[in-house]
């Protein structure tokens, strides 16, 4: 989409996902200092899905292979996930939920709806359905 309007930072799509998405990551810290968007995002696709390659994990939370590691290396420090190497690929790690992550997960489920609700509060319903369609087109 061409037009004869000025270029103005305000108005770039790129922009206003940054100033959303530092304004849910304020939420998110505030509501959920434990963890990060990251490291929950993990654990959530865990509970969803079971026992994960670490490759897999990663792809299916849109995570490059480096940070997947960081961000289960950080999980197992604090007793969330447990690794077990693969029994079809030595090179291969399997990624679960411990009990103690399952445990944490339970109580930050709702506080991660919460988190979404306090983020989108400015949008009525049929605003939010549309903007995450909208984004889901991108």
């Amino acid at each position: 989409m061409t037009d004869d309007r000025p270029y103005r930072l305000e108005d770039q799509i790129g922009f206003k996902l940054r100033l959303a998405n530092q304004r849910h990551l304020e939420i998110f810290a505030a509501e959920m200092p434990d963890l990060t968007p990251p490291q929950f995002a993990v654990m959530a696709k865990l509970a969803a899905e079971g026992t994960l390659s670490q490759n897999h994990l990663g792809r299916l939370v849109a995570m490059d292979a480096a940070t997947t590691k960081g961000v289960v290396d950080r999980l197992l420090r604090k007793g969330f996930v447990e690794t077990l190497p693969s029994s079809t690929d030595r090179r291969r790690l399997e990624i679960s939920l411990t009990e103690a992550g399952r445990a944490f997960l339970a109580r930050a489920v709702p506080v991660a709806a919460r988190i979404s609700a306090r983020t989108a509060r400015n949008l009525s319903a049929r605003d939010l359905d549309r903007l995450i369609g909208l984004l889901d087109k991108l």
